[in-house]
Order: C-alpha cells, then sequence, then structure tokens
C-alpha cells in the first residue's frame, strides 16, 4: 500500500490511517486465528509484486519462487512482459498468482498505458496517453468510475489470456490513495470473489514503516476533520480500518493481520562491495531481523524480485535493491531461519479455501456510520 513521488515510495494517506489503527485492534483474536491457524501462529505470504513488467521481474519472480521460499506473486497486466508469465501460469497451474493492479506507469523511458483504452478512462491518462507516473496526478485526474472500470478491464484480459487470478493488489498502493478508488477495489473482489490484499488487523509492522514517514499530508486531509491537526486527525480514524476490515470479511474475503514492504526503504552502506553474495547477505539478514520483530497474525510480505541484467539499468536504479530481494529468497540460511522461528507459510489460494470452509461466519458489530462519513464526505 505505498504511492510513489518520482520512484520513491511513499505510504499513501488510506495506509497511514490504517497503520495507526493497530492500538484498536491488538487485544483481539487475529485473522489467522479466524482462519483456522493455532492462537499465536505468525503466517506469511511471501509475495513477489511486479511480475509482468519486464524480462528481468519474470526471470527474477520465477527463481525466487522455483529455488527460494517465496511463494505468491502477481502480474501487471498492462505490462510488455505479461505474456510470457501468464505462459508460465498456465504451465504451473498450482502457482498463486494475482493481479498487481497498475494505475500508473513511473519510469521515463518505459511506459505503458490503460487497457480500457484512453477513450474510456481519459482522467487516468497524461499527454503521451500512457498512465501517470505518480500516485498524485492519479488522485487529482482520476474518477473513482474510471478506476473501477479500469480493474475491470486488466481482469478481463486476464480471463481472456486464460489467467484467473487467486488474489488482487495493488502496485504502488493507488487504489488505497482516495476513498473512492478504495470502495471500487473492494466491491469488484467481492462480486467477483477474488481476495483483496487489505490490512485490517493489529498492522504492527506497518505501523512501524509509518513512523518513519512525513505524516503532514494528513493535515491536507478534508474526511470530516477538516479542521483538525495530522495527530488529532489519526486518534479520530484509528478504527477506520478496523470497520473496513470487518467489512471485506463480511463480505466473504480474508483479511491481513499486516504487511510488510520494508525492504524498499532499507539502505545499504555506501561503502559496501555489490555482489551477490553482500548482496544476498545483507537482505536476508534485514529481513531476519524485521521478521523476528512479527507479532502474531496473517502478514503478506512485499518484496520485488528481480534477476536485474544491463537493460535494466536503463529505466531504473532499482536493480541491487530488487536482485537483493530475490538473492534474500534463495538463502538457505533465510530458510532456515524460517523453520526455526516456527513460521508458516501459506498462500492467498489457501487463505481464500481457509475463508470459505470458515463460512458465514460474520462480525456483528460494524460501524458503518463511521464508513459513511468517512467515504461519503
Amino acid at each position: 500500500m505505498f504511492a510513489l513521488n518520482s520512484h520513491i515510495k511513499k505510504l499513501s494517506l488510506i495506509a497511514i490511517v490504517i497503520a495507526f489503527s493497530v492500538q484498536e485492534v491488538v487485544a483481539q483474536s487475529t485473522y489467522a486465528e479466524r482462519l483456522g491457524w493455532p492462537k499465536g501462529s505468525r503466517v506469511l505470504i511471501l509475495h513477489v509484486d511486479d511480475a509482468g513488467m519486464s524480462f528481468d521481474s519474470n526471470q527474477g519472480t520465477i527463481e525466487a519462487l522455483e529455488k527460494g521460499v517465496a511463494n505468491s506473486f502477481s502480474v501487471m497486466m498492462p505490462c510488455p512482459w505479461v505474456s510470457p508469465m501468464v505462459k508460465y501460469i498456465k504451465e504451473n497451474p498450482t502457482v498463486d498468482a494475482g493481479i498487481h493492479i497498475t494505475l500508473t506507469s513511473e519510469w521515463e523511458t518505459y511506459r505503458w498505458g490503460p487497457l480500457a483504452g484512453q477513450k474510456r478512462v481519459p482522467g487516468l491518462t497524461d499527454k503521451d496517453g500512457c498512465f501517470w507516473e505518480d500516485v498524485g496526478q492519479v488522485r487529482k485526474h482520476a474518477s473513482s468510475k474510471e478506476v473501477g472500470r479500469e480493474i475491470r478491464a486488466q481482469l478481463k484480459r486476464a480471463s481472456q489470456m486464460g489467467f484467473y487470478p487467486t488474489h488482487l493488489d495493488t502496485h504502488m498502493g493507488t487504489v488505497f490513495s482516495k476513498p473512492g478508488y478504495l470502495l471500487k477495489y473492494i466491491h469488484i473482489g467481492k462480486k467477483e470473489r477474488i481476495p483483496i490484499m487489505f490490512p485490517g488487523g493489529h498492522n504492527s509492522m506497518l505501523l512501524e514503516q509509518v513512523k518513519t514517514r512525513d505524516l503532514s499530508e494528513l493535515d491536507k486531509a478534508k474526511f470530516i476533520y477538516a479542521n483538525d491537526q495530522a495527530s488529532a486527525k489519526l486518534m479520530k480514524m484509528m478504527k477506520l480500518a478496523q470497520t473496513l476490515g470487518k467489512k471485506v470479511w463480511n463480505a466473504g474475503l480474508p483479511v491481513l493481520d499486516d504487511l510488510h514492504g520494508m525492504s524498499q526503504d532499507w539502505k545499504f552502506p555506501d561503502d559496501m562491495e555489490i555482489t551477490d553474495s553482500t548482496l544476498q547477505e545483507w537482505f536476508s539478514g534485514k529481513y531476519q531481523e524485521s521478521l523476528s520483530r512479527l507479532k502474531p497474525g496473517l502478514t503478506m510480505v512485499i518484496m520485488h524480485c528481480t534477476k536485474t541484467t544491463d537493460l535494466f539499468k536503463e529505466f531504473s536504479g532499482s536493480g541491487n535493491r530488487r536482485k537483493g530481494d530475490m538473492l534474500a529468497m534463495m538463502d538457505p540460511k533465510f530458510r532456515k531461519f524460517l523453520e526455526d522461528q516456527g513460521f508458516i507459510l501459506t498462500t492467498w489460494r489457501e487463505v481464500m479455501e481457509r475463508r470459505a470452509k470458515v463460512g458465514k461466519q460474520r462480525f456483528k458489530n460494524v460501524n458503518m456510520d463511521l464508513l459513511a462519513t468517512v467515504f461519503l464526505n
């Protein structure tokens, strides 16, 4: 759930609000428990974003899955390298493959546009007919109706190719950047019976990430609390994520307890010699240190595993970070760490199967007035 400013990812407003709901829900049973795992279990989805974006992205995704411990990924349907990735999915039908809903095109010299067509979603496109480069421009120009149309166009493209996603998530956190977009995302997931990435639990790790961010954007947030400062808005909005999580659960979809996307912000030492060996050791160590602090619950760990080549450097300077993600997943020491720590690995496919077995179990107390206040104001 991240918004990008240029190529630097920043947590979106809705993500910030969700993260600060931790104080409200930490004492409740986790969604992992509701899905049938024993109390106290730490359950992980080790998820690779950005499959289909490039040849290097595809190769890194596949190696992290086949040679490493990554067990889930999602595909950017508007991107040029989707066809080979879908071919891989069809040849390996048990893989956990979702759609990485893509509403932005962030690289300066490597770009893509909407599958719905520019005429149907003009607010999603810039002067070149491509998606906007950053989330802020999407929020400024695109309507919720256009976002809904493009999500459905990406689902349709996948279906036409014979690819039926196990889940939906979001590139650069765009669907979490505006209430109307989020409602479309939830509604489509509910109607199509496809799990959506939504962290509605204690969000302890997400909160840890948010604490390093600039919260000044909250001062500009209107909602109903327009006259409050950021800290006051946070206090008044803490229950929003908990309420939304309950609504998603009541719709028959699973909900995450937490979200870990920390690797995008890790800065390796300036004097570190960049080799495959040093990248693997450093990133693996950072994953072990951060995951050891995870609280019980169902957590999605987001990474961008990429087998970077010189071609990748032509449009992105993030190659070493992405390669570090891939190498960490392939590190035998990281695999042993997961085993020693007692983590349970799962997939979106299994999570939805468990949610279906739970049946019509519902939260009785969902504050619909709160949702109406925030989303309809």
